[in-house]
C-alpha cells in the first residue's frame, strides 16, 4: 500500500511538476505579452509620443492654414514658397519624431529586456520552491495553485497594446493626412490666388496701358489743335492787320474821292446859290457816313476803287471836263472799275460802243487807253442825259443811266416807256427778251448798277441791299406754268419737279451763280448740303430776310421736299415766291417756325 501511495505521490509529484513546467510556460508567455504591453502602456501616458506628436501637427496644421491665409498678399508667389516650405518642415519634424520614438523603443525594449530576465529569474525560483514545496505537501494541496491569472493580466496588456499602437497609427496617419490635405489645400488656395494676382496685375497693366496711350493720343491732338489754334490765330491777326491796313486806305481813298467830288460839284453848280451848297452838304456828310462807317452790311458799303483805276483820274477830269460832265468823275472812275478794274488796253470798254470810231466794235477791240476813257465818257454822257439824271445823287435816273450804259440806250427808252424808269425786274425781263432775240443764252449785266455803285463814294447811302434783287427776278416770273424755261435752262430735255431749278434760274439772272453766292442744284437735298457746308443754316424757328432760300419737309420725316425764295417776313408770318408750286410759280405764305418748314438757306449777297 506504501508503495502504492509512495507510486501515486511520484506521480502526482510529476503532474505537479508538469503543471509547474506549463505555467513556467505560461508565465514566460505572460512575460513576453506584459512586456510589450508595458512598452505600449509607456507610450499611453499623459505626455506621451501620441499627444506629443498630435500637438505638433496640430500646431504645423494650424500655422500653416494661418500662414496661407494671413499671410498672402500681393507677394502671393513667395508666400506659396514659404508654405511649400513650412510643409517640409513639418515633414522633417515627424520624421524627427519618429525618429526619437524608435530610439526610446529602443531603450525601452532594453529594458524591459533586464526586467523580463529579472522577472524570470523570479519566476524560475518561485517555480522551484513552488516545486519543492509540492513534493513537501500531499499531492492533494497542489490542487489550488491556479495558473489563469497571469494569463489574463497578459491578456489584457496586449489588447492595450495592440490598441496604443493602433491609436498611434491611426492618430500618425490621421496627422498627416491632415498636414497633407490642409498643406495641399493652402497651397492650391495660395497658387490660385497668384494666378488670381497674375490676372489682376495683367488686366491692371493692360488698362494703364490703354489710359496711358489714351492719355498719350489725346495730348497729341490737344497738342495739335493748340498748335493749329496758334497758327489761325496767326493767320486771322496778319488778316485782321492786313484789313486794318486796308481799312485805313479806303479810308483815305474815300475821304480824297469826297473831296474830289466836292470840287466837281462846287464847280459844277457854282451858279446854283445856297441849294447847291445844300445838295453838296448832303453827299458829303452822307459820303462821309458811307465810306467811314459803311452801309449796315456788306451789301452797302462803299468798296474803293483799285490803284490802276486812280491811276487814270487826270485823264477821266479832262474828257469829263471837255464833255461836259466833271460832278461824274466819281462815277466815272465806278464805271471804269466795274468794267476792267483799270486794266487792259479798253478800260472802259468801250470798243462795242458808238462812240469808237478808230478801232473793232468788239470786246477789248480799243488798243488805246486814253482815247477808251474818251469814248466811253461820251457814253456814259449820253446814257446820263437820256435817262434824265438831274444831279450825282439822283439815283433812281443814275441806275437807268448805269443799266443803259451796259445794256444799250435802247433799253432806257424802253423801261420809261413801259415802267416809268429803271426797276430790276424790268432789267432782267429786257435781258431775257433780248437773249432770246438774239440767241444768247444770256444778255448783259442785270445788276449792273448795283455792281457799279458800290464802288460809288455817294451811292451806297441811296440804294438798297443786293438780297432783294433775287426777289424781284423771282415776282416777275409769277404765273408761269410748267417751268418750261427752267428746267431746259438747267439741261433737262424733259419736264422736271422744277422748283430747284427756279430757284437757280433766279439766282443766274442776278449773277449770284457766277459769284458763287447761290449754288446750282436741282435736287433740294444738294440745296440743303450747301449751305450747311458753308455754315449758312438757320432752322425752322429762325425768322428769315428778304432773299433767303427757303425749304420744305411736308411729312417731317427728315425728306426735302421742295423749296423757294423769301420775299419778306413779318408779323410772324413769311412770304414766299414759290416755282413748281401744283406748277406753278406762286406767292405763298406761312407761320414763322411752321412745321412744314425744314429750315433756311442764307446767302451772302
Amino acid at each position: 500500500m506504501a508503495d502504492i501511495k509512495t507510486r501515486d505521490a511520484v506521480k502526482g509529484t510529476i503532474k505537479t511538476l508538469d503543471k509547474a513546467a506549463i505555467a513556467g510556460r505560461r508565465m514566460k508567455s505572460a512575460y513576453a505579452k506584459t512586456k510589450d504591453k508595458a512598452e505600449q502602456g509607456y507610450y499611453a501616458e499623459e505626455n506621451s509620443p501620441t499627444e506629443y506628436a498630435a500637438d505638433k501637427v496640430s500646431h504645423a496644421s494650424g500655422r500653416i492654414k494661418d500662414e496661407g491665409i494671413h499671410q498672402f498678399n500681393k507677394q502671393g508667389q513667395k508666400n506659396a514658397q514659404i508654405t511649400r516650405e513650412n510643409i517640409g518642415k513639418a515633414k522633417d519634424k515627424i520624421a524627427d519624431f519618429k525618429a526619437k520614438r524608435a530610439k526610446k523603443a529602443a531603450e525601452q525594449k532594453t529594458m524591459r529586456n533586464k526586467a523580463g530576465q529579472n522577472a524570470m529569474r523570479t519566476i524560475r525560483q518561485d517555480g522551484l520552491q513552488e516545486i519543492q514545496g509540492t513534493a513537501s505537501r500531499p499531492a492533494v494541496s497542489a490542487a489550488p495553485v491556479k495558473t489563469e491569472t497571469p494569463q489574463t493580466a497578459a491578456n489584457s496588456l496586449i489588447k492595450t497594446r495592440q490598441q496604443g499602437k493602433r491609436t498611434i497609427k491611426t492618430t500618425a496617419r490621421n496627422a498627416e493626412k491632415t498636414v497633407k490635405t490642409t498643406a495641399k489645400g493652402t497651397v492650391k488656395a495660395t497658387e490660385k490666388g497668384v494666378k488670381t494676382a497674375k490676372a489682376t496685375s495683367k488686366t491692371a497693366i493692360k488698362t494703364t496701358e490703354q489710359t496711358a496711350k489714351a492719355a498719350q493720343k489725346t495730348a497729341k491732338a490737344s497738342a495739335k489743335a493748340a498748335q493749329k489754334a496758334a497758327q489761325t490765330a496767326k493767320v486771322t491777326a496778319k488778316a485782321t492787320a492786313e484789313a486794318t491796313k486796308a481799312t485805313v486806305k479806303a479810308t483815305i481813298a474815300a475821304v480824297r474821292a469826297i473831296i474830289a467830288g466836292t470840287k466837281a460839284l462846287i464847280s459844277a453848280l457854282i451858279a446854283g446859290g445856297w441849294i447847291a451848297i445844300v445838295i453838296i452838304l448832303i453827299v458829303v456828310l452822307l459820303g462821309c457816313a458811307v465810306s467811314l462807317f459803311g452801309g449796315g452790311s456788306d451789301s452797302t458799303s462803299y468798296t474803293p476803287v483799285s490803284a490802276e483805276v486812280e491811276a487814270y483820274t487826270p485823264l477821266i477830269q479832262k474828257y469829263a471836263k471837255q464833255y461836259g460832265i466833271p460832278e461824274y468823275v466819281e462815277l466815272i472812275k465806278a464805271v471804269m472799275m466795274q468794267e476792267s478794274g483799270g486794266k487792259g488796253s479798253d478800260p472802259m470798254q468801250a470798243a462795242e460802243g458808238s462812240f469808237n470810231k478808230k478801232y473793232p466794235h468788239e470786246p477789248n477791240g480799243i488798243k488805246d487807253p486814253e482815247y477808251s476813257i474818251e469814248c466811253g465818257v461820251q457814253e456814259l454822257k449820253a446814257a446820263l442825259v437820256s435817262a434824265e439824271v438831274e444831279n450825282p445823287i439822283d439815283m433812281e435816273r443814275i441806275k437807268l443811266a448805269l443799266q443803259g450804259y451796259n445794256f444799250g440806250n435802247r433799253y432806257i427808252s424802253w423801261a420809261k416807256t413801259n415802267y416809268g424808269g429803271y426797276s430790276y425786274a424790268n432789267a432782267v425781263e429786257f435781258s431775257a427778251m433780248q437773249a432770246q432775240r438774239l440767241g444768247w443764252e444770256k444778255y448783259g449785266d442785270t445788276q449792273y448798277p448795283a455792281h457799279v455803285l458800290r464802288y460809288y463814294p455817294y451811292g451806297r447811302a441811296f440804294t438798297s441791299g443786293g438780297n432783294q434783287a433775287i426777289v424781284e427776278v423771282a415776282l416777275t416770273q409769277l404765273g408761269n406754268e410748267g417751268g418750261q424755261p427752267y428746267w431746259s435752262w438747267y439741261g433737262f430735255g424733259g419736264r422736271v419737279e422744277w422748283c430747284a431749278c427756279f430757284t437757280s434760274w433766279c439766282a443766274d439772272q442776278c449773277g449770284y451763280l457766277e459769284s458763287g453766292i447761290i449754288p446750282k442744284f436741282s435736287l433740294c437735298s444738294d440745296g440743303v448740303n450747301w449751305f450747311k457746308g458753308k455754315g449758312q443754316w438757320q432752322d425752322r424757328s429762325y425768322e428769315p430776310t428778304a432773299g433767303n432760300i427757303i425749304f420744305f419737309d411736308w411729312d417731317g420725316d427728315g425728306t426735302i421736299d421742295h423749296v423757294g425764295i423769301v420775299e419778306k417776313s413779318e408779323n410772324g408770318v413769311v412770304y414766299t415766291v414759290e416755282g413748281n408750286s401744283g406748277d406753278v410759280c406762286k406767292q405763298k405764305q406761312y407761320a414763322v417756325g411752321s412745321s412744314v418748314i425744314y429750315g433756311y438757306g442764307l446767302p451772302v449777297y
